[in-house]
Parts: structure tokens; C-alpha cells; sequence
């Protein structure tokens, strides 16, 4: 899911050298969700129906930017605490509902040349800009947040990201990556069978103008058991006993542009995960081909926007129909804050090995949603 990072920053009220820029700020948010629709066994659309939807989903974030006045070194975190955090304990570093969503020490060599040291955003094509309905069918490519080493530069018409990730979250076994969780080795409440690692990112830009960016991304890493149940094994053939199996690759073409108050995003990406049938948790090959369209127009406090993503699986086995999802949405910038509401509809979704899925029986019935949501935020 996706949350707008654009907090209203206060001077902090500790005491700071004179020689440091500090900026500390908080934030909360809370959503109201009316499920029109759902395909299982939790029956959530009859219970929405009958009371019109659920309030919950609240979070506490606090905000830490400093810099000192007289060095190029930089900080950066963001931490939320409470059920809208979106972080699942049940794969998380800290075994509740609270976590860094970021948390990286940088350094400036120059204007636009930047390297930065810890869980930050790993720069692949773009996400989704909706509050509630989130990455849909982008799920685990979008708002990723892994642990490791980023230099970013802009050479003229030319920006480029060089990155390492040495795990997708800080810990042994977490996969939590809050706004896009539940599509690396997990799911919903339940423990991650595996991990990302050693993930190396190569992401550039080209300036076609001011107001227009065409680009091309790409990562490719290692996987790592983090459930095992031979763990003591003298068996070195075991998966369980090798600190890594299989691998993980994806590529993205993107586009970005803005004409005045129009606002347009497209990419097509490809996306592969080997060897998860070593450890029982999915197909040898994990193959699927993603597309995404945003358009916005933004007027005043408003921002008006439909987006759309879709999927299909190249699964060997895999008989599931194409996931497509629609999102359109209107934002209200009130001053402290933005209201949001928005619709989402979609018709499968992407599981916790990156591939679609659908209701799961033999006839491959489609697995469908829809719902309503309002949601508040507030930053201080």
C-alpha cells in the first residue's frame, strides 16, 4: 500500500549543536473500508454491508531529517507504530506493529551525487501514487525498502542509481517491507519461507524534457530459506543447510511525464524467481510480465486519479487467468493533511512467490474484490 511521505517538518525542540539542522515531525493516519466484494471464506463484503464498513487500520509515524550544517553527512528514518503501519509481525524484525519503514545514514558528495547507508527505497521503475488500494498487480516490485548500499548521480539529461541490498529488511528472517508486504516468501499473518539477498539494482533515467522521463531498471539477487526445518543437518545437498538457493531477477521499462496539471506513469516489467520448488514453497520457475498506467490531474487541492495494473503468469502450471485491478481515486490537500477517497476493483492478485493467483480450486475460478475507502491523515 502506498502513503504520502510529504510530512510537515517542525524545528526540533531538544536541544541541537548550533552546527546541526534537525527537522522532526509526526504523523497520523486512519482508513475506513466498505468491502463491496470478496471471493473467501472471511465473508468480509456481508459484514460490510450490514454495517457499512470498518474504521481501522490507524498509525502513529514519526519523522527524523538531519543534517549537519558543516559536513555533507545526512540522516534519514521513518518510523510507524500501530495497525496501519502495515507491518506484519508474523515476518517483521520486531515481532509487533510498529518498524522502521526507513532508516539510512547518507553522505553528499556533490549537488546531485549521493550515497546512502541502510533501508532505503530501491530504485525499480515507480509505484503506484493511490493511498489505500496500493501496488496491486506491481505487488513486491513497487514500494520496495531493502537494507544495504545506494549511490545515486544526474549527469545532464542522465540520472542513474547504482545499489546493493544485502536483505529486504533489517534482522535474520524479516521480509517486512510495510507498504508492499506479503509477496517475498510470506503472507498475510504467516512466517516467510524465504528472503531477497545480495540483490544488485541498476536503475537510469533520460530527460526527454523538463517535464519528461523515459527509463530502464533491472535487479538480480540470490534467495535465502529463513523457515527451515533441518536446521543441525550434515546434509550439504539440503537447501536448509546452504545460506542461499535459486535466484530472483526482474527488468522494468518506465515512463514518467507531467502536460500542466496532467500527470501520466506507464512501465512494463518482467519478473523471475528460480529453485523455489528446492524448498517446497512454489514452481522451479516463477515467471510473470506486469503492466501499470497512472493518470492524474491535479487543480488546486485536488488530485484526481484512475489507475490501472495488470498481470499475467508464464508459471509452468500455473492455469490462473491475468490479474487486473483499477484504481481511481481523488485527494484533498486540507492544509495539515490530504482525504482520500478511492475505489478499488480487481479481478486475482499476486501471491506471497511474486506469481497470480486465484481462488485455488480445479477449475480456476477467478478470485474477485472490490471496496470503498476513505481515509485521513494528518502530519504535525
Amino acid at each position: 500500500m502506498k502513503k504520502s511521505l510529504l510530512a510537515l517538518a517542525i524545528a526540533a525542540t531538544v536541544a541541537v549543536p548550533a552546527s546541526a539542522s534537525t527537522a522532526i515531525s509526526g504523523g497520523i493516519w486512519f482508513n475506513h473500508e466498505n468491502v463491496l466484494v470478496e471471493d473467501d471464506f472471511f465473508d468480509t463484503d456481508q459484514r460490510d454491508q450490514a454495517t457499512l464498513g470498518t474504521s481501522h487500520n490507524e498509525a502513529l509515524i514519526l519523522y527524523i531529517d538531519h543534517q549537519q550544517e558543516d559536513s555533507d553527512w545526512l540522516l534519514s528514518a521513518e518510523w510507524r507504530t500501530g495497525q496501519g503501519s502495515f507491518s506484519d509481525s508474523a515476518h517483521n524484525n520486531s515481532g509487533d506493529t510498529s518498524g522502521f519503514h526507513k532508516l539510512w545514514v547518507g553522505y553528499n558528495f556533490s549537488e546531485t551525487r549521493k550515497v546512502v547507508v541502510g533501508k532505503s527505497s530501491v530504485p525499480f521503475g515507480w509505484a503506484t501514487i493511490n493511498f489505500w488500494p496500493g501496488d496491486m498487480a506491481l505487488g513486491g516490485y513497487a514500494d520496495q525498502m531493502d537494507v544495504g548500499i545506494k549511490f545515486s548521480d544526474k549527469l545532464d539529461a542522465i540520472s542513474y542509481d547504482l545499489a546493493w541490498y544485502i536483505s529486504d529488511d533489517f534482522g535474520e528472517t524479516s521480509t517486512d517491507t510495510m507498504d508492499d508486504n506479503n509477496h517475498w516468501g510470506s503472507g498475510a499473518g504467516t512466517a516467510s519461507a524465504y528472503r531477497k539477498v545480495n540483490t544488485a539494482v541498476l536503475n537510469a533515467g533520460y530527460d526527454l524534457s523538463a517535464s519528461q522521463t523515459v527509463g530502464v531498471s533491472y535487479q538480480q539477487g540470490e534467495l535465502q530459506e529463513t523457515t527451515s526445518v533441518n536446521a543441525g543437518s550434515d546434509n550439504t545437498t539440503d537447501p536448509a543447510d546452504d545460506s542461499t538457493f535459486g535466484g530472483h531477477n526482474a527488468w522494468d521499462v518506465w515512463y514518467t511525464a507531467t502536460y500542466g496539471n496532467l500527470g501520466v506513469m506507464a512501465q512494463v516489467m518482467g519478473t523471475q524467481r528460480d529453485g523455489l520448488d528446492q524448498i517446497a514453497a512454489g514452481a522451479d520457475e516463477v515467471k510473470t510480465v506486469r503492466q501499470a498506467l497512472t493518470v492524474s490531474y491535479a487543480t488546486g487541492p485536488f488530485n484526481y486519479y484512475v489507475e490501472y495494473t495488470g498481470a499475467a503468469t508464464d508459471t509452468k502450471g500455473n492455469n490462473a487467468s491475468d490479474m487486473v485491478a483499477f484504481a481511481p481515486g481523488v485527494s484533498y490537500n486540507y492544509g495539515p493533511g490530504w482525504i482520500y477517497a478511492e475505489y478499488l476493483t480487481q479481478t486475482n492478485y499476486i501471491d506471497g512467490n511474486g506469481d497470480i493467483a486465484d481462488m485455488g480450486d480445479v477449475k480456476n475460478t477467478d478470485y474477485k474484490f472490490s471496496a470503498l475507502y476513505l481515509t485521513v491523515d494528518y502530519y504535525f
